[in-house]
């Protein structure tokens, strides 16, 4: 089968500086010197009973691909896709949930489109802007870099422990907050601080988005396991084997990549590949520029923990 970077070839589309040559959280059009376009699509099935919280994780979820491309958000698209006897308050409610995590950013949704299915499936496809030398993109990490993560992990396992009936309320409550939040205060402090190379941990987790950001820098990622910050209740799933297939497969498909310096259990090690939704940034900060990273933190409340650096070599350091 013919691959699609033969039909379009780089060289023949000089402007998109992002989605071709080296793929990325979402495309990048250069409109001139001083603007470029982002574009990016995502939705998924619910991962929580209630419709306005999905609707808002599932646009917070999309809308951060365009902050982890150091952008920000102008409108959105809905996408969704819903049986045809859910109930119509229930439709609305996703709607709402999604139009108001986009309405508190300053953009809007402006329009979309809505097929039947037999699972509900909701997204939003989004259009942002970012000045086209201040790109964040998986690569560009160098070593001296400061590895920085800004939001706790763990969506998956208590998610997973939703659908086990295994989870507490207030777990679940912390979780649901933090996929609620938005990676746009993040994003502005790392611009703040000249940072270049950053991705959002998602579906592959910290391990998978980790080992993508140290390939396209053609850098080693040495990340300290004992500073990872995890949501309550996260580490206690684990342990007790509560884990979203995704986990498996992010174990078989990345965890060759992985170096262990320090003992780490099965369930530790299946737990770093933990697939997340609405994840925080991963951020590769430059010495120069850290003190200003924690100065736009602390001025926009945004947590943010410090879990290892940018080293020389290849992979995946777990110390």
């Amino acid at each position: 089968m013919r691959s699609l970077d033969r039909l379009f070839p780089v060289e023949a589309h000089p402007n998109l500086l992002v989605g071709l040559g080296a793929p990325d959280d979402a495309a990048v059009y250069r409109l001139s010197d001083e603007l470029a376009l982002i574009q990016t699509v995502d939705f998924f099935t619910p991962i929580v009973d209630t419709p306005y919280e999905y609707g808002a994780i599932a646009a917070a979820n999309a809308l951060s691909d365009v902050y982890a491309m150091g952008g920000e958000v102008l409108f959105a698209l809905n996408l969704a896709a819903f049986p045809p006897d859910l109930p119509a308050d229930l439709l609305a409610d996703i709607l709402r949930g999604g139009a108001e995590i986009v309405r508190s950013v300053g953009a809007a949704v402006a329009g979309g489109h809505t097929i039947q299915d037999k699972e509900p499936k909701f997204g939003l496809a989004v259009t942002g802007v970012v000045h086209p030398a201040r790109i964040f993109t998986k690569g560009g990490a160098q070593p001296g870099d400061t590895l920085i993560l800004t939001k706790p992990l763990g969506t998956g396992t208590i998610t997973t422990a939703v659908k086990r009936g295994a989870v507490e309320q207030a777990h679940l409550d912390t979780a649901i907050a933090s996929m609620m939040r938005l990676n746009r205060a993040a994003a502005q402090a790392a611009q703040a601080a000249d940072v270049r190379a950053a991705t959002d941990i998602t579906g592959f987790g910290l391990i998978g988005h980790a080992s993508e950001m140290a390939t396209a820098g053609g850098v080693r990622f040495r990340i300290r396991f004992d500073a990872l910050p995890w949501l309550p209740g996260a580490l206690g799933y684990a342990e007790n084997w509560i884990f979203a297939g995704g986990a498996h497969n992010n174990h078989a498909y990345y965890n060759h990549l992985v170096h262990y310096t320090r003992p780490v259990s099965d369930w530790q090690e299946t737990l770093l590949h933990d697939p997340q939704t609405s994840g925080g940034l991963l951020i590769a900060a430059p010495r120069r520029g850290l003190d200003a990273f924690w100065a736009g933190c602390a001025e926009r409340d945004q947590p943010a923990w410090a879990i290892g650096e940018v080293v020389a070599g290849a992979g995946i350091e777990i110390v």
